[in-house]
């Protein structure tokens, strides 16, 4: 990895937070005792500077599955399908984690996997809110710096292309790689959001491409991507204390539908979710 790359990486991931982010790492961390070795902060609620009334999102990198668990199913279906995902809450926010392996981060940061869930998430900002010491901080740095380059190569770079179009396109393929509620254009607009970002890490990243990598293979990644994302929503069905109400949550608010669950599908998430699906994939809640 670049050091320059690195460099961007680490300053960016070492930004300073709202205190209560802090706090609920903190205490998401505490939750997993020592297996714990890193906690980062992502998404919208990190774009947007906005916590109150939102479930702010993070990850938690563990050691090792087995001994982040007290029930050995739970453990069994972090490493069968990774993450796994819960709900959390503390000081009065809301919040959910998603946990992988430090050797699971970062494989899915990188070119060794079609899957983008991970790469495409951490080729945007993030803050590494906690760590259990610094190799915990090293490892999740360098599982971190993969992710842009990944997004770009896997995207492919057209000739003539201005490289923040190429960013653009490339969270574009990603979002057709899931199931995703966003509305059309947010893809686009996560750049726009802080171009002055993009434009800084282009040059570093862009040197980091491995050549020999090839980009492409996105209707694969389709296929598989929206696949594994149903297997995901089933698995959550399990893990995820009102999950149901989550999703329905997640729907409205990004793709402006009023979506109210009955008694039945709050209690049977999966169901829910099946039964939803095909109204939602008519009416372009969620692609």
């Amino acid at each position: 990895m670049p050091e320059a790359l690195r460099e961007l990486v680490e300053a960016e991931l070492s930004e300073p937070v709202d205190p209560r982010v802090t706090a609920m790492a903190e205490a998401i961390a505490a939750r997993h005792g020592r297996a714990s070795r890193a906690v980062l902060f992502y998404g919208s609620c990190l774009r947007e500077k906005q916590l109150d009334g939102l479930m702010l999102d993070f990850y938690l990198i563990v050691s090792d599955y087995q001994s982040a668990y007290d029930k050995p199913w739970l453990a069994k279906a972090n490493a069968l399908i990774p993450p796994n995902v819960f709900p959390f809450q503390n000081d009065g926010l809301a919040a959910k984690y998603a946990v992988l392996s430090d050797r699971d981060f970062y494989r899915l940061n990188g070119p060794e996997t079609r899957n983008v869930s991970v790469w495409a998430r951490f080729a945007q900002p993030s803050r590494l809110v906690w760590s259990s010491g610094k190799d915990a901080r090293t490892s999740a740095i360098m599982a971190v710096s993969r992710a842009a380059p990944t997004l770009l190569a896997a995207a492919g770079r057209i000739d003539g292309e201005p490289v923040l179009d190429w960013w653009r396109r490339a969270f574009s393929l990603t979002y057709s790689a899931e199931l995703r509620a966003e509305r059309k254009g947010r893809a686009g607009s996560v750049i726009d959001a802080d171009l002055e970002r993009y434009e800084r890490f282009s040059p570093s990243v862009v040197a980091a491409i491995d050549p020999a990598i090839p980009g492409g293979g996105w209707l694969r990644r389709q296929i598989e991507g929206k696949a594994l994302s149903m297997l995901r929503l089933a698995k959550a069905s399990a893990t995820y204390a009102g999950g149901a109400e989550y999703i329905a949550w997640k729907i409205n608010r990004h793709a402006g539908t009023k979506i109210e669950l009955k008694p039945w599908q709050k209690r049977h998430p999966l169901l829910a979710a099946i039964s939803l699906l095909p109204q939602l994939l008519r009416s372009g809640a969620i692609r």
